[in-house]
């Protein structure tokens, strides 16, 4: 006769490796599966349900979602599915965008982009480095939690800190336009 889930995880948190172990074998394939189904590679669906099971083992769910452990594991392995997936399709549209076909190009168009792309470095050098790093990094597509973890802050502070930066790029922006307006 198996042990319960709730048995099993207890063990687990005890750094049991053989509960963890009936655990991983029990869960494997339907996890699997549901991973299969959302990415469509199998690869792919191999390492986010490997993933998913560090998460089980390095973090076991509490006490009280022992007896749902199964969609605590669905849960795990969906939010790890559509991370990755949101991050194929950004670099997606990096590749598009680096790729995309140049019109040739309009000798005045370019002569106002040098000149708007100059400006914005002129405002960027302005502004407090971790401002700048920042409007950098986000504008590089780079995710909320891609930029956290390189400045050194908690994901949900990258909102509050980028609007800031923005509200004071914008600030500098219009203050060298009135200034270039004046001359």
């Amino acid at each position: 006769m198996s042990e319960t889930d709730e048995a099993l995880l207890h063990a687990v948190r005890r750094g049991e490796g053989a509960a963890f172990d009936q655990l991983f074998l029990r869960y494997y394939q339907p996890i699997f599966r549901v991973a299969y189904r959302l990415v469509g590679e199998r690869e792919q669906a191999e390492d986010l349900t490997q993933e998913t099971f560090l998460t089980l083992y390095h973090h076991p769910p509490a006490a009280d979602a022992a007896s749902a452990l199964f969609a605590w594991l669905c849960r795990v392995v969906l939010n790890r599915g559509m991370n990755a997936l949101r991050g194929e399709r950004r670099e997606r549209e990096r590749i598009e965008r680096l790729e995309a076909p140049a019109a040739p190009p309009d000798p005045q168009q370019e002569l106002l982009r040098s000149e708007e792309r100059s400006g914005v470095r002129a405002v960027l050098t302005r502004l407090p480095e971790r401002q700048r790093q920042l409007l950098v990094l986000r504008y590089a597509g780079l995710a909320y939690h891609e930029i956290a973890a390189i400045i050194g802050v908690a994901p949900g502070s990258v909102g509050t800190l980028l609007i800031r930066a923005e509200r004071a790029f914008l600030a500098e922006y219009e203050q060298m336009e009135q200034h270039h307006a004046m001359l």
